[in-house]
């Protein structure tokens, strides 16, 4: 098993930034995929950023260019750079991973979620 927490949510102004943390502890040999997914209440989980071992990074359309997702392999964290936050980007971030790379929510291993409360 593989047990994922996050740490850096909480309230900002818009147009202010954030950095998000996650470790992975446990059975972390197998691990590829390591990303982020954020979820409102009611809503599906959909994908903010995920990056496999060897750098492969997905990006959703509505990050690109205001969100940077990056790892440190060695103490299994990944991070998330967010900057220029807007109020849609308000949500409960979620860290994954997985053994394999995917940017679907289909990854096996989920974080509790820290909240991102934009303010406007």
């Amino acid at each position: 098993q593989v047990q994922l927490q996050e740490s850096g949510g909480g309230l900002v102004q818009v147009g202010g930034s954030l950095r998000l943390s996650c470790t992975a502890s446990g059975r972390t040999s197998n691990i590829n995929g390591m990303g982020w997914f954020r979820q409102l209440p009611g809503r599906q989980r959909e994908l903010v950023a995920t990056m496999s071992n060897w750098g492969t990074i997905n990006y959703a359309n509505s990050v690109k260019g205001r969100f940077t997702i990056s790892r440190d392999n060695a103490k299994n964290m990944v991070f998330l750079q967010m900057n220029s936050l807007k109020p849609e980007d308000t949500a409960v971030y979620i860290c994954a991973a997985d053994r394999r790379f995917s940017s679907t929510d289909t990854y096996d291993y989920w974080g509790q979620g820290t909240q991102v409360t934009v303010s406007s």
